[in-house]
């Protein structure tokens, strides 16, 4: 049976003053239980965005999200309906708890307790994939840039071809999916599709968008290792760097990365406007999601 409500949520935490890691946990008088921030998608939203919105209104908490964590499905009580709940890793930037209709207590649980104070089986589960790797994850946003029409009816060079109206769409999407992930700084492949594709965003941000030539087709194919060596180095600063790339290149330099550290990459068909989020602990790649071109996560198991 296919989910017909879709909800999306976080395991939220921040360091506690020795240094060890809690995770917030919402009181819902509703239901008088003890459960982790989630909620329903609105019309037109992606859980991604879901997910950053439902933390804040539920907890005054604004947050960046890391690592997706995987989702649980369950019948609705009281109806014949299937709901779906698809979780992030969630870091808390700024705000504070104020009690509202929905959530009247939030308590913030260390790790060696939440398990015993968490309400539902499902939840446990979620923490569970969450405490399997480093809480303290650094972002890579690497995106595919967006729809551009068929090279062979495009009359100029190649690398002037631009998005066409449904990757212009694509450039405006992912914005505020990005930013989800606490996006800081831009570079792109030189190919004017990929600039677009990420302009919007630079717009938004204020911020310029650095040319990275070693990220187009001819740059990567004529120096692979100089390619990784610069994604690492862009990895490794204290921003969420996002980078704009095309489709021979990406899926070669995730092949790479992956097996270099250690990783399986999910499947995924690395279409036009998608993203991948990669995740680092000190300097090491340790998970890679993908967010195909509807920016939902790609059906993997949960780690």
């Amino acid at each position: 049976m296919t989910p017909n409500i879709l909800a999306a949520g976080a395991v939220l935490w921040r360091y506690a003053a020795d240094g060890g890691i809690e995770i917030a946990m919402v009181h819902r008088p509703k239901y008088d239980d003890w459960s982790l921030p989630k909620g329903k998608l609105d019309p037109g939203e992606t859980p991604v965005i879901t997910t950053v919105r439902e933390v804040a209104e539920e907890t005054g908490l604004n947050c960046t999200l890391g690592r997706y964590l995987g989702h649980v499905t369950y019948p609705v009580t009281g109806h014949r309906k299937l709901k779906r709940v698809d979780y992030w890793a969630a870091r808390v930037v700024d705000g504070a708890f104020e009690s509202n209709t929905e959530v009247d207590e939030l308590v913030w649980s260390p790790v060696d307790r939440v398990m015993d104070e968490i309400s539902y089986p499902m939840d446990r589960s979620i923490i569970r994939n969450f405490l399997r790797l480093p809480a303290d994850t650094s972002t890579m946003l690497l995106v595919r840039h967006g729809k551009a029409g068929r090279r062979d009816r495009f009359t100029g060079p190649d690398e002037a071809r631009p998005l066409e109206k449904a990757g212009r769409a694509q450039a405006r999407e992912l914005v505020d999916n990005l930013l989800a992930f606490g996006a800081t700084e831009i570079h792109s492949a030189p190919p004017l599709r990929c600039v677009q594709t990420v302009t919007p965003l630079a717009e938004k941000l204020g911020a310029q968008i650095e040319s990275e030539p070693l990220f187009a087709e001819s740059g990567y194919a004529a120096a692979p290792d100089a390619a990784h060596e610069r994604a690492v180095t862009l990895a490794s600063g204290t921003g969420v760097p996002v980078i704009c790339s095309q489709g021979k290149v990406i899926p070669d330099l995730l092949a790479w990365w992956a097996a270099r550290d250690g990783i399986t990459l999910p499947p995924a068909r690395n279409r036009k406007g998608s993203v991948w989020v990669l995740s680092l602990h000190q300097g090491r790649l340790v998970a890679a999601d993908h967010l195909d071109r509807a920016l939902t996560p790609t059906d993997i198991p949960a780690r």
